[in-house]
């Protein structure tokens, strides 16, 4: 779900053009043991907190099954990106420095090709970040907010705005400072901070939610209905989406014919977890499960530092998210250079937008549903057969044909009626 953490971008000796590599070639090879954890890394973030919600919207048994599912074909999709590189670097050396996902689209479709990635890459990466301004705005308001309701501050900011929309604007002038940073380089170690705090919260969750489904044993049920099938697998998409990152990690792996293997290892454990952690979350709360599954924890120091933790974790994650925004917008319209103007206008748009989403989860289905479902499964099946087509029996090309079908039906569907729920007057 959050590919854009660990990429590093375009060299500073050069200004990049359409065909210069967005990720440049690493001297250090990663061994099987840290390209696992950079999977886990690249996929595993804040996404995983909409789960539960996802699971009482759509049935715990639907759920498992859509988000196993989701998990095998984007694990095949990922290795879809691997092979049509393969192949491309075989046929020729001019094709050695296909490093990042733009590449590729470059290379097989020309400057359309790059043109579609970028898109793509800064609506996923922007919504990610949106996303964060929704948890944020939304958990602070319920921490500090929704217990004294009629406290002086209360009673101010529900006269001129909510209180969610104070929280926002007031991380506006902190993310124009962190957008301000030319390099990743700064910003690694918050990577680092940031899986950590998910980790934790996920497990403090996860044994609360334990002895809560023991104690309460609220009444859950099995399915949903078709109703919300295209809604739950938009959480799903957006909870594995990470596909951005596979081409630049398995550049980076000492024994890359392992890489494969390693994958489905990472994307079999990080299924268990999030199958664990949506059932767990939605047995202990039942129909009162949130769409921020933190605002079940209730008042106590450690509830108060998980969500904390998070929404610390969460704003200091919002620079890394958007500097491929950065990267693909300056090279755009700014001849690949540094442009504090066009990085602020970026944080804005996206403050905005933030702005106008009530529910967390009802986003993460929205994202997965819109961008997530064309990177994560059209385009690695349509590269792959543009690239592959002279060599495909019709049995291959029936799956990649089958596969772009699939990801254009659930774009489509999951995104009108992701809309529908945004917009629809909640009783």
């Amino acid at each position: 779900m959050e590919s854009g953490k660990n990429a590093a971008f375009s060299s500073a000796k050069a200004l990049p053009g359409e065909d210069t590599p967005l990720i440049p070639n690493s001297p250090t090879l990663s061994s099987q043991s840290k390209t696992f954890a950079n999977v886990f890394i690249a996929i595993v973030g804040a996404g995983v907190l909409g789960l539960p919600y996802a699971f009482k919207r759509t049935g715990w048994i639907m759920s498992l099954m859509m988000l196993f599912s989701v998990a095998g074909l984007t694990h095949y999709c990922m290795m879809l990106l691997i092979h049509t590189r393969r192949k491309l670097q075989s046929l020729s050396g001019e094709f050695a420095k296909i490093n990042s996902f733009g590449d590729l689209g470059f290379t097989v479709c020309g400057s359309i090709g790059r043109f579609v990635v970028d898109v793509m890459i800064v609506l996923s990466q922007a919504g990610f970040c949106i996303g964060y301004l929704i948890f944020i705005g939304n958990t602070m308001a319920n921490l500090f907010n929704a217990s004294s309701p009629d406290s002086l501050t209360s009673q101010v900011i529900a006269f001129s705005m909510s209180a969610k929309s104070w929280y926002i604007w007031g991380c506006f002038p902190f993310q124009l400072g962190l957008s301000s940073v030319a390099t990743l380089t700064h910003l690694a170690p918050l990577s680092i901070f940031a899986d950590v705090v998910d980790l934790a919260a996920m497990g403090v969750v996860i044994a609360k939610d334990v002895f809560l489904m023991i104690e309460n044993r609220p009444e859950v049920r099995a399915f949903g209905g078709l109703s919300v099938f295209f809604y739950g697998m938009g959480v799903a998409v957006y909870a594995f989406e990470g596909v951005g990152m596979v081409l630049p990690i398995e550049s980076e792996m000492k024994e890359r014919e392992t890489f494969g293997k390693i994958l489905g290892l990472s994307m079999g454990l990080i299924s268990v977890i999030y199958g664990a952690f949506g059932v767990l979350g939605y047995f202990a709360f039942g129909n009162d499960t949130q769409d921020i599954i933190t605002a079940n924890l209730g008042p106590g120091l450690i509830s108060l530092l998980v969500q904390l933790g998070l929404c610390i974790n969460l704003f200091f994650t919002f620079p890394l998210m958007m500097n491929p925004v950065y990267e693909i917008v300056e090279r755009r319209f700014w001849g690949g250079r540094y442009c504090l103007w066009l990085r602020w206008l970026s944080v804005m748009l996206v403050t905005l937008v933030a702005l106008t989403v009530p529910n967390f989860a009802d986003f993460l289905s929205l994202v997965g549903s819109s961008v997530c479902c064309g990177l994560g499964f059209v385009l690695p099946a349509l590269f792959h057969l543009l690239v592959f087509k002279e060599e495909m029996n019709w049995k291959g090309w029936t799956i990649d044909v089958g596969i772009v079908s699939l990801g254009v039906v659930l774009a489509v569907s999951g995104t009108w009626y992701a809309l529908m729920e945004i917009f629809a007057i909640k009783s």
